[in-house]
């Protein structure tokens, strides 16, 4: 049985042999593309689990091809980069990424990174006896994972999936960034806040009926993030 789907986008032929190499190795299918526009012809065509997309790429680089990908598809994309600027982290995670890596890197980390990103998150206790959550002109419907908000209906990705429920079956109370982190993106991960920003950011302008005054995605600082759900 296959562990999964796989579409290298890559300019650098040996980067994609050996990465078609490793990961066949593991039980992945592994196909490949030299281009974003390559890449996004193949994601059309075809259906995969998982994207590894290299940011630095002739024409068209790889966060503008990670956006066009995340404009119509939820597939789990993984940047890889030489660059470890938190900008660069920051820009990838804002055009839809759900993780980053950094070259050089070891295959267990690499395996580590895949295997976080396409395991989804356990249902978190009362998730199934969640109601719609109506509530300033806002409907959060978890069983459907769309939310409507300022007359606007957005279809929650994964991640954003993820991150919701976790918070929502947990109302009122503060979770720490740690936390969050480890339930939601896996047991290595903790010290990256630059995720937690980013998608926190990212749901707030799909839920908020004002995202720049939070009444729902609530920081404490230097604490973590709440979910205030009204009385």
């Amino acid at each position: 049985m296959s562990a999964g789907r796989i579409l290298v986008i890559d300019d650098d032929p040996q980067i994609r042999r050996a990465m078609r190499t490793t990961l066949t190795a593991r039980g992945y299918q592994v196909c490949d593309a030299r281009t974003g526009e390559e890449g996004l012809e193949e994601l059309r065509s075809s259906t995969y689990d998982l994207v590894l997309l290299d940011m630095n790429m002739p024409g068209m680089g790889g966060t503008e091809t990670c956006r066009l990908i995340r404009s119509d598809s939820e597939v789990a994309i993984i940047i890889l980069t030489v660059s470890n600027s938190e900008r660069d982290k920051v820009d990838a995670l804002d055009a839809g990424a759900d993780d980053y890596i950094t070259k050089p890197f070891s295959t267990p980390e690499l395996l580590a990174r895949i295997r976080a990103t396409m395991r989804r998150l356990p249902q978190p206790p009362g998730h199934a006896d969640l109601q719609p959550l109506t509530s300033h002109g806002v409907e959060i419907d978890l069983s459907s994972r769309q939310v409507t908000a300022r007359g606007c209906t957005s279809h929650l990705t994964a991640r954003e999936f993820d991150l919701l429920s976790y918070l929502l079956a947990r109302p009122n109370k503060t979770i720490a960034h740690r936390e969050l982190l480890q339930a939601v993106w896996g047991p290595d991960y903790g010290d990256e806040l630059e995720y937690l920003r980013v998608f926190v950011n990212r749901l707030r302008k799909k839920i908020e009926p004002d995202p720049s005054k939070p009444q729902f995605l609530v920081t404490d600082a230097w604490a973590g993030y709440r979910f205030h759900l009204p009385q």
